[in-house]
């Protein structure tokens, strides 16, 4: 008990609440509302979308990239303004300085020639330059990297998914034991009022006995502290609901005042280990793993093969923009090859260590199931001895309830002490303490073992 009042403490320090739900919730409707407005879940639920959105930039690789690009530019530069003639299939040979020229008639005008430095050429006029152009490239093939990032990205997106699961079976394992918890808490409160009222009759009996004469007042003085014991014990007990009433406030993010608790004892599942094994989130998040190491090992295995890639291009381009853009057109085709083929066996050691890391994964699966396995046996094991202790201490509580009444009945006629009296109505008040607290602790258990499993959301 001080163990939950602990936990619960500590949680209404992050309790904020905006919304009122002041009907009296049931237990299936208080987990439809932790799917849909417990704040962690919902988080969870932002990182399955980005992974599902990592996902898609992996697939859309494989379709390669379409880029327009659109220059606009003015230069007198002699290299930009001739290239940008000849990109706009403009240029003339008098942009080589031929009409500064004669055609030379002898050796020595041939050599002047050849030494002339044409103006047209070095020193053109300003010229605009605008070119249209859309590119189109493609990996072709990458040696299995990019099917392999696609599968990586898939199996992250799934391990979100299982992350998001996993946290809504601890949400939905918190509001089935806090549902439990209050009602073995109604439980105690209701049982130990009786116990109080029949303090009462006794205090009212005392009280009698002492003025004929039969009582003492230290008997007095002993039922009156005893009642407040219990007084306590119950008040203690009500702040421990209102403890959980905030705790159930937080898990579902509204103003929680009166739920519906269960008037049953949980049933045990039957659940087989098989279908534990195959259920498991652990289990299933380490086979996960295992894919995704298996696609790292195709992907560095990538680096022993060429990558091949191709492109299109189509492009148009004039000092003026678009203009004469139908002549002026241009296309170019072409396809690249690049094979890594000595990088000092960096190559082979990264497919080494993605290997090891592989088998390293492998080796903790089979791991995750054993454990698994073992802890579901102790689970199992441990409700049986719960329950037989749960048997075993309802016995004790009828028994202790009777001798209770028969001291009581016994100190009526003088036959015992009061004091003998309380100790028989302590013992009573500690059976029903102990049977609360093996109840709460089978409870738990109980849940436990449907969270492994993966199961009741």
């Amino acid at each position: 008990m001080k163990k939950i009042v602990g936990i619960l403490s500590a949680t209404i320090l992050l309790y904020a609440n905006s919304i009122n739900y002041s009907d009296s919730l049931s237990l299936d409707q208080a987990i439809e509302i932790v799917k849909s407005d417990n704040l962690e879940i919902k988080a969870a639920k932002f990182d399955e979308q980005m992974a599902e959105e990592d996902s898609d930039i992996a697939s859309g690789y494989n379709y390669g990239s379409l880029t327009l690009t659109q220059d606009f530019a003015r230069s007198n530069d002699a290299g930009n303004v001739f290239g940008f003639k000849l990109a706009s299939r403009e240029a003339s040979f008098g942009d080589f300085g031929f009409s500064e020229f004669s055609l030379p008639s002898t050796p020595a005008q041939q050599q002047a020639l050849l030494l002339t430095q044409p103006k047209d050429l070095n020193y053109p006029g300003d010229r605009n330059f605008f070119q249209s152009k859309l590119k189109y490239e493609l990996a072709i093939f990458t040696g299995f990297k990019l099917s392999s990032y696609k599968n990586i990205a898939e199996a992250m997106k799934k391990m979100k998914t299982l992350d998001k699961d996993q946290l809504l079976n601890e949400k939905v394992y918190q509001i089935k034991k806090s549902y439990y918890d209050m009602a073995l808490l109604e439980d105690a409160i209701k049982n130990l009022n009786i116990i109080l009222k029949n303090i009462a009759t006794l205090e009212d009996m005392t009280k009698n006995m002492i003025k004929e004469g039969y009582a003492k007042n230290v008997d007095l003085l002993e039922v009156q502290a005893k009642k407040g014991n219990v007084e306590r014990l119950v008040n203690q007990m009500k702040l421990n609901e209102k403890l959980l009433y905030q705790y159930l406030s937080f898990l579902l993010n509204k103003d929680i005042t009166s739920i519906q608790t269960p008037t049953e004892d949980i049933k045990m599942p039957d659940i087989k280990d098989s279908d534990i094994i195959t259920n498991n989130i652990d289990i299933q998040k380490a086979s996960t793993g295992l894919e995704i190491r298996s696609d790292m090992v195709t992907a560095q295995q990538a680096a022993y093969y060429p990558t091949i890639g191709a492109f299109a291009e189509v492009s148009t381009a004039d000092k003026n923009f678009l203009e004469n853009a139908d002549d002026h057109k241009a296309y170019t085709l072409g396809a690249r090859l690049t094979w890594n083929l000595f990088n000092g066996g960096i190559d082979s050691s990264s497919v080494q260590k993605a290997q090891i890391e592989k088998l390293k994964t492998q080796t903790q699966v089979e791991l995750a199931k054993k454990g698994i396995i073992l802890q579901v046996a102790k689970i199992k094991t441990q409700i049986e001895s719960y329950n037989g202790d749960i048997a075993s201490l309802k016995k004790e509580l009828k028994l202790a309830n009777q001798i209770y009444e028969n001291y009581e009945a016994r100190y009526r006629e003088q036959l015992a002490s009061m004091s003998d009296v309380i100790i028989k109505q302590s013992e009573q008040i500690e059976k029903i303490l102990k049977l609360q607290e093996v109840r709460n602790k089978r409870n738990e258990r109980i849940f436990a073992l449907e969270n492994i499993s993966n199961g009741d959301r």
